[in-house]
């Protein structure tokens, strides 16, 4: 399937690793010209903007190094974001707005940073990276869980505030993925509890303890790019304003 993706400009925000930049290689796969961005150091690639995005100063800092590559931009993957480990009992004011400036405005201010551009041409995607947790969050994370949440509405608001421009706007909610960080600390704990430390057993382990689901198994991240590459394309026009969930039917 050709995703039409050749001649147009996408920003893919913490894209210098991890999923982030399994995201920027599909797109630029696909016929994209993407610009890498680095939260603290610019990805080492040909076109790559750094700023920190969870601030003012940073986001007009890498709006500027975009506007200087003299590229007009098409598609924004608002993918930076992190979590924590934060509970009920130690998440304080502090903690719920730094998780909202990281994971909510962060993306409001690349977004409302570029959306002209989109509106002067008549076209454009704007995909958000989310999390199953906004539809089924746990006691755990309670002021991630509350910023994605925010993110997704964010984002439908948005598309209807775009309505008539050719601009769509969605978020990709991935349940658990396959990154380096869940494969060390669930191998970590197969071997805790006595468990083999091959993938295949210790993924049956995250099945059975954490995310079960029918599909037996968790996301690898090129799945999640497929899907974000696929909104981003000319054939996905008609999907907009969606929270699209990819859980294997976790739920």
């Amino acid at each position: 399937m050709d995703l039409q993706l050749r001649n147009k400009t996408a920003l893919v925000t913490g894209s210098d690793s991890r999923t982030g930049k399994v995201i920027a290689d599909v797109l630029s796969a696909e016929g994209a010209q993407v610009i890498y961005h680095g939260n603290d150091e610019a990805p080492p690639m040909p076109m790559a903007v750094v700023g920190d995005i969870t601030t003012e100063e940073g986001s007009v800092q890498v709006l500027e190094q975009v506007a200087a590559l003299d590229c007009s931009v098409d598609i924004l993957v608002n993918n930076y974001g992190t979590t924590d480990n934060h509970r009920w009992t130690d998440a304080d004011t502090a903690t719920w707005l730094s998780l909202y400036q990281i994971n909510t405005l962060s993306a409001l201010r690349m977004a409302s940073g570029l959306v002209d551009g989109m509106k002067d041409s008549g076209w454009g995607r704007i995909v958000n990276l989310g999390t199953t947790g906004t539809f089924k969050p746990s006691a755990a994370r309670p002021a991630y869980y509350a910023a994605k949440s925010a993110l997704a509405v964010m984002g439908a608001s948005l598309a209807q505030e775009l309505a008539g421009t050719g601009i769509t706007v969605n978020t990709v909610s991935p349940g658990l993925i396959r990154t380096e960080q869940v494969e060390a600390g669930y191998t970590r704990l197969a071997r805790k509890l006595g468990r083999s430390a091959q993938w295949q057993e210790v993924e049956k382990l995250i099945v059975e303890r954490d995310f079960p689901n029918p599909c037996g198994r968790i996301a690898e991240r090129e799945e999640v790019a497929d899907m974000i590459a696929f909104l981003c394309s000319r054939r996905a026009g008609f999907i907009n304003g969606q929270n699209i969930r990819i859980d294997g039917g976790a739920s």
